[in-house]
């Protein structure tokens, strides 16, 4: 048999929508219509922002509590991951939606340089929203943009913060942090493997090099991350047509390695979580 690959599909991103990239989803309306797409083309995880009406973005509970309810209406099973990201709020209140019920959230385990800003977070910050995600039973998928971030999110995990096995990300092309380099990737999953084998792992591409990350975790065995978030963030000319042209393609890739689209029922099974249930 095949071994599956989980998908996650980014679907907006907290960039503003432009009239060059109209395919990005932006009401709860239309994140739950593009999330359905992509969830019939094989993504099983949905990393999902919100925005406020004007477009930016927020970390507002009602905002999160809409399109949840939209998403397990019309995409039974699918994991629903939010961001955590400091884009959307500050401080605490960004973890101020974890409560709703959401399967994993993303938690960045240190702060790094974006293109024109610091992505902070502070040691007090990432253990508080660790604890608001233990005690809602939320797993944080781990987002590393260095190679530091794994290493805290390991001493994290020993010392009780985090609980195993973990899923961590690497996040790769943003500009001023990790680029895509071959060797790093490669260490990065090393590192994995030899730290904590137990630990499910994927890779996030930006841009241009989105397609180039997703063969290097279909062949080292990983998962995938794909879609409008990642894609057009930084390089606009490149935009898809939608989340699930971009899923479709990670899909179709798969058979190439000796893998297939894993269902939502395997992929929560890897990710340990509880099945689903109508």
């Amino acid at each position: 048999m095949t071994k599956p690959c989980i998908i996650t599909v980014a679907i907006t991103g907290s960039v503003p929508r432009k009239e060059n990239n109209p395919a990005v989803p932006i009401t709860v309306a239309e994140q739950v219509e593009s999330t359905h797409a992509a969830f019939e083309a094989g993504a099983s995880i949905a990393h999902v922002h919100v925005r406020n009406d004007d477009q930016t973005p927020t970390s507002n509970p009602e905002r999160f509590a809409q399109l949840l309810e939209g998403l397990r209406k019309h995409c039974p099973g699918l994991i629903v991951q939010f961001s955590t990201g400091g884009r959307s709020g500050k401080g605490s209140e960004r973890g101020g939606m974890l409560h709703l019920g959401c399967d994993m959230a993303s938690l960045s385990t240190g702060s790094c340089n974006f293109p024109t800003i610091i992505y902070e977070n502070h040691p007090t910050l990432i253990r508080e929203l660790a604890d608001l995600m233990r005690q809602h039973h939320v797993k944080p998928e781990i987002e590393c943009f260095d190679i530091s971030m794994l290493y805290q999110a390991f001493r994290m995990a020993d010392e009780g913060i985090l609980e195993k096995p973990l899923h961590v990300q690497f996040v790769m092309g943003v500009k001023n942090a990790m680029p895509v380099v071959r060797q790093a990737f490669d260490f990065f999953v090393n590192e994995v493997e030899r730290i904590a084998p137990e630990t499910t792992w994927v890779a996030a591409g930006i841009g241009k090099d989105q397609l180039t990350v997703n063969r290097w975790c279909l062949e080292r065995g990983g998962h995938c991350r794909t879609g409008l978030e990642d894609n057009i963030r930084w390089d606009e000319t490149r935009l898809a047509k939608s989340n699930a042209e971009l899923v479709g393609r990670v899909a179709a890739l798969c058979a190439n390695y000796d893998r297939h689209p894993a269902s939502f029922a395997e992929a929560r099974a890897l990710l340990g979580l509880p099945p689903f249930t109508l």
